[in-house]
């Protein structure tokens, strides 16, 4: 399984946390509390951490094209549930 991590820069890493993962638990399996999210989308698993001034990200998919549309669907879907425009951010794939 392939994996793309992003950091996110945010004053309320929690609050990004706890509206995505409200907003996809009506159609996919989601665990979370204030500090990490899971998410079990189609494609592959989302999981959000909470850190100081800050959002970590991580998708898991089974091949290259998967892994870009999660990219592009978490990245889209974090930008709506943010209060403000999120700061532009990467996706650092990681080595299998």
């Amino acid at each position: 399984m392939l994996s793309s991590t992003a950091q996110i820069t945010t004053d309320n890493p929690q609050r990004l946390i706890t509206r995505l993962c409200k907003h996809w638990s009506h159609k996919f399996p989601v665990s979370f509390d204030e500090q990490r999210g899971e998410i079990q989308l189609g494609l592959g698993p989302c999981v959000l951490e909470a850190q100081q001034g800050s959002l970590h990200v991580r998708v898991q998919a089974a091949d290259s094209e998967q892994l870009l549309r999660l990219q592009t669907i978490v990245g889209e879907h974090l930008q709506r549930m943010a209060d403000a425009p999120l700061p532009e951010f990467t996706w650092d794939r990681q080595a299998p």
